[in-house]
């Protein structure tokens, strides 16, 4: 069966249809990883996009229990040069096409993803619909220009109750924008007691939690469309150490009178080279995001920049002049991709180590 994937720059796109069959409408936007499409996939950072893969062969090693950052998929639509139906991995359990079956998400496949790559970087990021054959071209475009597409992302995906995920080490509130597994999997790995709370916490609720350290994570959409999680970091940045990754960077720079800006289309893939200016070593990071700190407005701030991505100059990364803060756009959880980075977490944990230990020192002070 075939099916079209239409731009509301006019470009139609006529391939081969997989998972579910239904009409789904997003921003397109291309990832460059060569491997991880299961991780991609389930990425809540991706909340209302079509993705497109730019690896020309997708699915051959299958679907598997054990590779989500999210339970549920939050894409609007998949986009692939060829999906492959008969999937070779001792860890699949189904193939793409009866995943995306499962979950209501469509794909389409046999088309020129490499052309589709290039409209995306000339025109910038567009608005784009997965339909049926029967729909025409013409009115799906009309329709195309004129829709206003959703900005309450990060609401749709952030969890809506907070609970635990115990452990005997530092307790750290995860504030969820779009939480990706992996950042969860790798406080555990440091034996964090790790309390996920939603999106919309105040600063107030997250003290009464008594946490040593704050994780604001990644999520989708543009970070000026949470005013509220801006307020609460500015209510909680300089009491307990904090630690910001992809959107939880952007919010951490709009708390601190930085601003943030969209980018052309983005960068999303597991192949970005990003630059430790303390250091000056190069680490190859995992992306996904479409907006960016801007350089210029970080004058008068309190904030100073700490990595730089070397293919086009943005920020990668932040601290605080004063508090124990920092921050990364980029993703040193990986899933997919390198674990360079890795060891962010590692510095979060001395961080708060530090931390409490200075609390100590203060209160036996006082004692005395």
């Amino acid at each position: 069966m075939k099916r079209q994937l239409i731009l509301e720059d006019g470009t139609v796109f006529v391939g081969k249809a997989f998972g579910a069959d239904v009409d789904r409408m997003g921003e397109v936007v291309f990832n460059t990883g060569m491997t991880g499409y299961q991780e991609v996939l389930s990425d809540p950072s991706y909340c209302g996009q079509i993705v497109t893969l730019t690896y020309p062969l997708i699915g051959n090693y299958g679907i598997n229990r054990d590779d989500f950052e999210s339970i549920t998929p939050a894409i609007s639509g998949f986009v692939v040069k060829e999906v492959a139906e008969m999937p070779s991995n001792w860890r699949s359990e189904i193939t793409l096409d009866e995943y995306f079956k499962q979950n209501n998400i469509p794909g389409i496949a046999g088309i020129d993803t490499r052309k589709l790559t290039r409209i995306i970087r000339q025109h910038g990021t567009l608005k784009g619909a997965i339909t049926s054959m029967e729909k025409k071209p013409e009115e799906v475009i009309e329709s195309l220009k004129a829709a206003v597409l959703p900005t309450d992302q990060v609401k749709k995906v952030s969890t809506k109750k907070a609970y635990p995920s115990p452990g005997r080490g530092s307790r750290v509130v995860l504030v969820d924008f779009g939480m990706k597994h992996g950042i969860l999997r790798e406080l555990n790995k440091r034996d964090c007691d790790v309390v996920v709370v939603p999106y919309n916490v105040t600063a107030q609720e997250i003290l009464n939690l008594s946490p040593d350290g704050i994780m604001l994570s990644n999520g989708p959409g543009n970070p000026k469309d949470v005013p509220q999680a801006i307020e609460m970091i500015k209510g909680v940045q300089g009491k307990v150490p904090l630690f910001g990754i992809c959107l939880g960077h952007q919010l951490f720079a709009l708390a601190n009178n930085a601003n943030t800006e969209p980018l052309k289309f983005g960068h999303r893939g597991s192949n970005h080279p990003v630059r430790d200016l303390e250091t000056g070593k190069i680490a190859i990071t995992s992306q996904n995001h479409g907006y960016a700190v801007e350089d210029a407005s970080l004058e008068n701030t309190p904030l100073e920049v700490t990595h730089v991505a070397l293919n086009d100059g943005t920020i990668e990364g932040l601290k605080h002049k004063e508090y124990p803060a920092f921050t990364v756009q980029y993703h040193p959880e990986a899933s997919p991709g390198p674990e360079d980075a890795n060891g962010l977490f590692d510095k979060f944990i001395n961080m708060i180590e530090t931390a409490k230990a200075e609390g100590e020192k203060q209160c036996q002070n006082v004692q005395i």
